[in-house]
This record gives C-alpha cells, structure tokens and sequence, in this order.
C-alpha cells in the first residue's frame, strides 16, 4: 500500500500499547503521525497547555529514534485533518478516544466528517482501563458509587499491554509548524522555568518512574500515600494525564506484584479504578464538568466572587492555615499537588470559606500539570459534597488535626512555606520565583498571624449554612 494513514496523537504520547498507532501499522500503509494544536487546545490553562507542549516534543523524539516524526498543524481539527488527507492521499485516520464532553463533541464532528468524505475514520480506546460504557450495574444502568463500581470490574481480565509496532515511514511528508511557534508555554512566564524540574516528560521516563514505584514504594502505598511529609505515592498522575504510560500497562505492573504479595498493590488498582469511575461518571452525567452534579445544591448559597479576598489569599497561599497554604504553594512550585493536599485545599475553600467548587476547579485547571478534567471535577465535587460518592457533604476536614496526623512534624509544611523556617529550603523560595509579578510577593513579607478562617469556626458557619439549606 501506498497511501499512507494518519495517526492522530492527542493525549497518547507513547509508542507502547497504543490501540490506534498499533491499528494504523498493521494496515501495512506508511503511517504519518500528528498532533493538531485545535479549539480544544485553546481552552486550556496555562500550565496543562504547557505540558501537553513538552509531551509532544518528547513524542517527536520518540518517533524520530523509530524512524519517524510527528507533524504538527494548528487548525480546526476536521479542516486539518482534512488539508492532510488531500495532500497526501490518505484514506484512513486512526485515534484513541477521549471521553469529556468538549472533546467528545469534536471527535463526532470529525468522524462524521471524514465519513462523509469517504476517508475511514478509526476510534480506538486507550486512555482507560475499561472504557465507560462497558460497565453496567444489574439493571442496565450506570454505576453512582465507587465500591460497586470497583467490586464490578476488580476480577475482569484486562488484556495485556501492545508492543510497540514498526512503522513504515512515509517517503514523502507534509509540512509541519515548528511547535515553538505555537508559543503553548506563554501564559506560564517565569513559572515555567520553576515547574519543569519536577516534571518526568515522555515514554521513557514515565516506565522508569512505574518501574522505580512498584520495586520500591507500592508495598507501602496503602499508608504512605496519604502521609505529606514522604514520598509514597507513584507520581504517575502527569503521565496517564498525556498518554506517557497506558492505565492498562499501570494496571498489569500492578497486579503482577499484588500477586507477589506486596500489600498496597490493591490500593493501587484501586486508584487506577477511581479514574476510570470519574470518566465513567462524566460519560454518563457529563453535567459534572461544569455544575452540581446533585441537583439540590443549586440552590446552595456558595459565594461565586473569585475575586473576593478570602479567595484571593486561598488562591495566593496566604490564608494563614500553614497546611493549605503550603499545597497551593506546592502546586505553583511542581505542578502537582499532593491528592491528600488536594482533598484539604478544596475542602477549606469550600466549606471553611464557602466558596463555589467551580472556583478552585478552575483554577486547578489553570495550574495543574497533571489536569484532568474527570478526575479534577469529580474531586471537587466529592470534597464539596455536592457530587456523586462524596463524603458526607456535613464532613467538614480540620486543617490543623489533618496536618498532625499527615504531617506531623511540619516537614510538609517547611518544605513550602518559607516563612515558617529562618532558613527556608529551596523549594520554599521557588515559590516566589514561580508566582506571577502582579502578587508583589516575597520571602521576607510576615505570614499571616491568623488565619483567615480558623478551623472551629469554618466548621460551624459550614454546618450553619447546610442547616438552613435543608439539607
């Protein structure tokens, strides 16, 4: 075959276990690899648009040692793809499906669209471990809690993870954008120079990191995941976010060593699992990226002004409660956050300032190198109380005995916030350096002397509110 096929990358930066590329090798045609800056790329915020940059510059040197490449073109995505097809013949594009509403709508328009034209359009799945609609409760439905759900698809057989594939290169290429001149990394500023340290960037180094995590701290990860102050979780979260690792591969490392006996392993699928549980719920109720997910809390008198100061020195890790503060910090020095941090966080702005969920999903997902738009709305919405499978939305967290029992010897909180230490650590100072100018902040600037809402009476203005709510 001489046509070639297109291999549409999106957030599958990987060679290995990869349904559409290993789809569009097997076709025995020249395969041309891309990735199209489109109308969902531009939706997104300055740290996720940046890192989807560095993923695709690290794809294109994975592909470059296969023998291939990775063109790049900026566009609607159907018209793209299309001026591709008419300037190489193409008569297939091949991808792996993606599962949130904005993108979903783009991938129908784009295969009706490619149909029409009589060009084959493929959609594989690959970002899951079990794709959304494939698991069902006893009547048919849709699964609303997690624990039926995991106990649904705990004994499944999940196949094993693809090969890399050889692929035949095209003879000729198309022209490509220079990825530079898409200038993703803009909105980050000086961030950016703070954040990419922390980062693990492509194929290579998301293996080694499931590799360095299940030889040395799953066994502890039941514990150790939720302890701040040490490295117990995998950090893989950045990866499956771009498709540096498949879910599935994470899934089969981790049951080979639950088999072995390593005891956090379990937890692991687990987690794995909850992923799955956040698209599945998107898939079925997408409502839950951008409103209360129940619908009684519509009528919840949230604050809504993003601006407001409590918020604002929420947003700057100022508010005095050192835990927080030290997780927002965290978050603009790494591009991570801590996942028992994130509860904490979303859980003082919600309750302790009773401002709207949607404020801090937002603003995750401006700061967030490891954004998900399942994972971050379902996350928001369980720490809310407004969503599916929360925790009693009366469960208000206390910062200051979750700080003892997590971090109980401060080294968390020192570790970010350089006002707590006379001789502050460098990833305290960073935080300085990462934060835009228009803050005006610096290290030797005194830290709060109280908190802008302590701990008892955030819990009780909380419970007031739900009490007059009816709920």
């Amino acid at each position: 075959m001489t046509e070639p096929v297109i291999y549409w990358t999106r957030r599958d930066f990987r060679l290995s276990d990869n349904p559409a590329l290993v789809a569009a090798c097997e076709s025995g045609a020249p395969v041309i690899p891309v990735f199209l800056y489109d109308e969902t790329i531009d939706t997104l915020g300055a740290a996720p648009k940046w890192r989807l940059g560095l993923g695709a510059e690290a794809f294109d040197a994975r592909l470059e040692e296969a023998g291939s490449r990775l063109i790049l073109r900026q566009g609607d995505a159907l018209e793209a793809l299309r001026a591709l097809i008419a300037e190489t013949g193409a008569r297939a594009v091949h991808w792996n499906r993606l599962y949130d509403p904005v993108s979903r709508k783009r991938d129908e328009a784009v295969k009706a669209g490619l149909k029409a034209d009589g060009v084959t359009a493929v959609s594989h799945a690959g970002h899951l471990v079990h794709e959304p609609w494939t698991v069902e409760t006893g009547t048919g439905g849709f699964y609303k809690v997690y624990t039926p759900f995991w106990k649904a698809v705990r004994g499944r057989d999940v196949a094993e993870p693809l090969a890399v594939p050889k692929l035949r290169a095209s003879e000729v290429w198309p022209k490509s954008d220079a990825i530079e001149d898409w200038h993703l990394g803009r909105a980050m500023d000086r961030g950016a120079a703070v954040v990419k340290p922390h980062c693990v960037i492509g194929e290579a180094g998301a293996q080694g990191r499931l590799g360095a995590f299940v030889a040395h701290r799953i066994a502890e990860y039941a514990e150790a995941r939720d302890k701040l102050d040490v490295d117990g979780t995998s950090g893989l979260s950045e990866n499956l976010t771009h498709g540096e690792i498949s879910a599935r591969a994470c899934w089969h490392a981790g049951v080979r060593v639950m088999e072995e006996g390593k005891a956090g392993a379990e937890t692991f699928l687990k987690e794995l699992i909850w992923r799955d549980f956040a698209y599945h719920l998107v898939h079925h109720t997408p409502h839950i990226v951008e409103r209360n997910w129940r619908e009684e809390w519509e009528a919840f008198g949230w604050n809504e002004d993003a601006d407001y100061a409590d918020v604002t020195a929420w947003r700057r890790g100022r508010t005095g409660m050192a835990i927080v503060d030290a997780a927002m910090r965290e978050m603009y020095v790494t591009g991570r956050m801590h996942n028992r941090a994130r509860m904490l966080v979303a859980s003082y702005l919600t309750k302790h300032l009773l401002t709207h969920w949607k404020i801090g999903m937002d603003w995750f997902a401006e700061c967030l190198i490891d954004w998900d738009p399942a994972s971050n709305a379902m996350g928001w919405q369980w720490s809310a109380g407004s969503g599916p499978d929360a925790t009693p939305y009366f469960r208000v967290f206390n910062p200051e005995t979750q700080a003892e029992k997590f971090d109980p010897h401060g080294r968390y909180r020192r570790a970010y916030v350089a006002e707590l230490s006379n001789r502050p650590p460098e990833t305290a100072l960073a935080y300085f350096d990462a934060v835009p100018r228009s803050w005006d902040m610096a290290p030797d600037q005194s830290y709060p002397s109280r908190p802008v809402v302590d701990a008892a009476e955030g819990r009780k203005r909380a419970l007031d509110a739900y009490e007059n709510r009816g709920f």
